[in-house]
């Protein structure tokens, strides 16, 4: 079964290089392409794809507000940035806006097009860069002492892998991290997904980002 795509970049060059190259791919199937966020919002609605490979800085609308409305009339619509941004304010925007999938424009096909798969199989695609930078800013946050019920819901060891998770951590990577096995890393996962609601990796990821926001007390580091 192929994965609908919409691909969307003001740069015609870039676009149509996209459409182009992703369409070779025999389980990839590019169905509209659009040249700023107004046009990816008509074409997700129109076409209501698997993912949107989105761009970020377009003129008319820009790939953050056309993420958040994407993701608030069809939720099933996964949006993967590929955009030159590497800053911490692009990326935790697009993030909180619901992108599934954050890569810079420096990725080679393989890893473009294995994004594409990931998002449509409901998995968060960070590009290297961007994971080390999500794991900048989690060592400098803590998370706040918040009502919300699905964290207080939580273990201290599932709140533990929820922080890994968001800052984009995989399995195995938690597991040799807190020095336990992938299964049990698994177990966790699953269970906090059940407490907290979530459907997806990606809403995870948003959701620890959510939680992520006041300086972290002297001394404070994650634990190694």
């Amino acid at each position: 079964m192929s994965i609908s795509l919409v691909v969307v970049d003001d740069q015609a060059s870039v676009r149509e290089a996209l459409a182009v190259m992703l369409g070779l791919a025999d389980d990839i199937d590019v169905v509209a392409t659009a040249t700023n966020g107004e046009e990816a919002v008509a074409a997700a609605t129109e076409h209501t794809p698997d993912v949107v490979l989105m761009d970020l800085h377009m003129p008319v609308l820009d790939g953050v507000e056309a993420t958040t409305r994407i993701r608030a009339a069809s939720p099933s619509v996964q949006v993967v940035v590929l955009t030159t941004f590497d800053d911490d304010e692009s990326i935790l925007a697009a993030l909180e806006a619901g992108a599934a999938g954050y890569l810079t424009k420096e990725a080679d096909r393989a890893r473009i097009e294995q994004a594409v798969r990931s998002a449509g199989a409901g998995q968060v695609v960070l590009a290297p860069e961007v994971q080390r930078r999500l794991l900048s800013l989690a060592t400098t946050r803590r998370a706040r002492p918040a009502a919300d019920d699905r964290l207080l819901s939580l273990t201290a060891r599932e709140r533990e892998i929820l922080g890994l998770i968001g800052e984009g951590l995989r399995n195995p990577e938690i597991a040799r991290h807190l020095v336990i096995s992938e299964a049990t890393v698994k177990t966790h996962i699953n269970n906090l997904f059940a407490k907290a609601g979530f459907t997806s990796r990606a809403d995870a990821v948003r959701y620890a980002l959510s939680v992520a926001g006041e300086p972290a007390e002297p001394g404070y580091r994650r634990a190694e």
